[in-house]
């Protein structure tokens, strides 16, 4: 009884010490690796591995950065037999023929990036300066660039500009010297700034212009509705939707090609207004041929001040579950 009293004891304490870090290491994984679903496998497998480790944990270092070095090192190890998630816009050249049906990809060709619900790092009452840190480097376009990075330099970058540890503190991380650090640190920046050299300046999900766009964008296709569209998108937009190749590059392409081929009739399309990667979305819901609203997946749009520059839409119905309020 004395032991199980013990033992008790101790995974109370466990828990008090590190359940508060839980999120972070959620938002962290998933900048790694680019999935929310193998985010949260890996954060268990840490959580795991951290109480295994902690009746050795000797508080050298602090409890936060412990954690970071077993989250960190987890994910790399997951990361040598997995590919990079990629966005189509990765794959190739924008679609010349916007009148040319797009088919999917064959599943297992393309290991698709995923987005990311908001409300896994933000909720109600967390320090609002800290959120918008949060929402910032979640951003789609910084995790779709940061896959294309090796996986060394994407956890050097993360650890040193995301979550401010030392060049010290992020070589004991990575077992690595601190001279690594800086050399692939600056790597990485550089190849960062070659994939995205201007990222587009984004308004928050909670700015009344995003939710007026999300709010247009939604309206559109639930009326079936080709010039409301027309007034969301921005005339450089682009559009792309997994697990499609195909994607479509200025507005003309990508109202003439929803038009003709998604749409379709009023009521096709059902949606509900949510938050992804620091951005506005929504949950897709979609009418099948017997007339029954069934899930169909995610789309993350990019506000700027002057329309949505840039929609993602993630076909996948298994994604809808973790955008759902009762998470």
């Amino acid at each position: 009884m004395t032991a199980q009293l013990r033992q008790a004891a101790d995974q109370d304490r466990f828990a008090a010490e590190t359940s508060r870090f839980r999120k972070e290491l959620l938002a962290h994984c998933y900048r790694l690796v680019g999935s929310a679903q193998d985010a949260e496998d890996l954060v268990q497998e840490t959580y795991l591995r951290a109480w295994r480790a902690y009746p050795s944990f000797e508080g050298r270092a602090s409890i936060r950065s412990w954690l970071y070095t077993i989250a960190t090192n987890v994910c790399m190890t997951a990361l040598r037999h997995r590919r990079i998630r990629v966005l189509p816009s990765s794959l190739d050249a924008p679609a010349t023929d916007p009148d040319r049906p797009s088919d999917p990809v064959a599943p297992g060709e393309v290991a698709w990036l995923e987005p990311f619900p908001d409300h896994w790092v933000a909720p109600a009452g967390d320090d609002p300066a800290a959120v918008a840190v949060a929402r910032e480097s979640l951003r789609l376009a910084l995790i779709a660039s940061l896959q294309h990075l090796p996986a060394r330099q994407r956890a050097i970058l993360l650890l040193r500009d995301v979550l401010a540890f030392s060049a010290a503190e992020t070589a004991d991380i990575l077992g690595t010297t601190t001279a690594a650090v800086k050399s692939g640190l600056q790597r990485a920046r550089a190849r960062l700034h070659d994939l995205d050299p201007e990222p587009e300046r984004l308004l928050e999900p909670a700015d009344p212009r995003a939710r007026a766009l999300l709010d247009g964008y939604i309206a559109a296709f639930e009326r079936a509705d080709a010039a409301l569209l027309e007034q969301v998108l921005r005339t450089d937009a682009t559009l792309e939707a997994t697990p499609f190749r195909d994607w479509q590059a200025g507005l003309a392409n990508c109202i003439r090609m929803l038009d003709a081929q998604v749409l379709g009739a009023p009521g096709a399309w059902q949606m509900a207004a949510t938050t992804a990667n620091g951005q506005p979305a929504a949950v897709i819901h979609r009418r099948d041929a017997d007339g029954v609203l069934r899930a169909s997946g995610v789309v993350v749009l990019a506000a700027t001040a002057a329309g949505v520059a840039r929609v993602v839409a993630f076909h996948d119905p298994a994604l809808v579950a973790l955008f759902a309020p009762s998470r």
